[in-house]
């Protein structure tokens, strides 16, 4: 590979990780071809992208991106693949809990490994952060919640009329009757 064609890969790269804002960093070195490509599948279905890169270009990448020296100390060691998936930060861990699920190792590894992440700009470094990763919600998750939290009081004013006036006409209907 030329030193062009590297700085190139490098740009495109950046230009994915800029428009994803969302990437992990795993370890899936000594998984089988199978397993590999069982992953990349589970990926694809997944709408999240699965590329595997050299390290020093992963490094060219992130510079202009902003701060991830933390990254160069812990997580661009050995093999790195990066999952990038721009409309949720949760998927990619949630996708690294189900293959593991699906696809036990005989020899009591976990992998992928989760090396680190980047969720809006945010770093998560080691494998304890998956489970947090999984749990965090997603845009739509929150805004969904939102929008139920800002119904929720006028549907208990709602309910809370519609109740109080048939109390209110039953209370009236009972009185008239009395007088008469």
């Amino acid at each position: 590979m030329t030193r062009d064609e590297k700085i190139q890969i490098a740009q495109d790269l950046s230009e994915k990780l800029a428009e994803g804002n969302n990437f992990y960093i795993t370890d899936a070195s000594g998984m089988t071809v199978a397993q590999t490509n069982a992953f990349r599948r589970m990926c694809f279905e997944k709408k999240i992208e699965y590329i595997v890169v050299k390290n020093s270009l992963i490094k060219k990448a992130l510079l202009p991106l902003g701060d991830f020296k933390a990254f160069d100390e812990k997580v661009l060691k050995g093999f790195s693949g990066i999952m990038i998936c721009p409309e949720s930060a949760n998927e990619p861990a949630r996708l690294l809990k189900e293959f593991r699920s699906k696809n036990p190792r005989k020899d009591k590894t976990i992998k992928p490994l989760l090396k680190g992440a980047s969720i809006s700009k945010d770093i998560f470094i080691g494998e304890d952060q998956l489970e947090t990763l999984a749990t965090l919600k997603s845009k739509a998750e929150l805004i969904g919640e939102l929008i139920g939290l800002l119904q929720s009081p006028a549907k208990n004013v709602i309910s809370a009329l519609q109740s109080g006036g048939n109390k209110i006409a039953g209370v009236l209907k009972t009185l008239s009757e009395r007088e008469g």
